[in-house]
């Protein structure tokens, strides 16, 4: 059996001396997406940061693909991609030369036609010469889905994607995770929209005060998951 893409085991990370992940647990396997659930601080975003090697992990372990973090070399970032709350594309640069930069340091083979295939998905074709700085938040978030699927990574995190968006463009990105998961790659999403993330994800996990305290599998009812949810929250559960 292969390695899975994301195995942490007791991960944790503190700020200034306070804790924001208290020991997480979280397996996820090629062909699974992971919706994170939970309150603001809960430590979603510090997570994904962990698991993009954005930061590192101050206790526990943590496995990407069966490298250890620690030590993981610089190829394996090429096998993630990653949307942040920032589009983390250069305000100064079009779409399309954001999505040309992007691609060199990925190395994505035929390259133009992948750029403007992405461009056409996003909706942004009309606008690809046209500075980011001067993009609404829904074509910057667009562009940012574009980009973390740019080199189509084996491993997709996706902090709060469905932000911005329009019902067209969050039928597309639903449309697009749903085709990435047959196909194998393994996706870790954190959302407040139950409803948009519900028909994506094969298991749903709530985060709270730092551990991993709830976990569904499978398909389940927006309201069944907002119930857990808030008993958790609420310490009912």
């Amino acid at each position: 059996m292969e390695d899975p893409p994301v195995r942490a085991e007791g991960v944790a990370r503190s700020y200034a001396g306070v804790p924001v992940l208290s020991g997480v647990d979280l397996t996820v396997r090629a062909g699974e997406a992971v919706a994170l659930l939970g309150a603001n601080g809960a430590g979603k975003t510090t997570l994904l940061r962990i698991l993009a090697l954005l930061l590192r992990a101050g206790g526990g372990r943590l496995a990407l693909f069966g490298t250890d973090a620690r030590t993981a070399p610089p190829a394996l970032r090429r096998r993630i991609g990653y949307v942040a709350h920032e589009s983390l594309c250069y305000p100064d640069l079009t779409a399309a030369e954001n999505l040309a930069f992007y691609a060199r340091l990925f190395e994505v083979r035929d390259a133009p036609a992948r750029i403007a295939e992405l461009l056409a998905w996003a909706g942004l074709e009309a606008a690809a010469r046209r500075p980011v700085r001067f993009y609404s938040r829904g074509m910057g978030q667009r562009l940012a889905l574009a980009r973390a699927l740019l080199h189509a990574p084996d491993l997709l995190l996706l902090d709060e994607p469905f932000a911005g968006l329009d019902a067209e463009a969050v039928a597309a990105l639903q449309e697009r995770l749903a085709s990435l998961r047959t196909a194998g790659h393994a996706i870790v999403l954190t959302t407040h929209d139950l409803e948009r993330a519900a028909p994506v994800a094969t298991r749903l996990a709530v985060l709270h005060r730092g551990r991993i305290v709830w976990a569904h599998d499978g398909p389940a009812e927006p309201v069944v998951i907002a119930t857990a949810y808030q008993a958790v929250i609420t310490g009912r559960a």
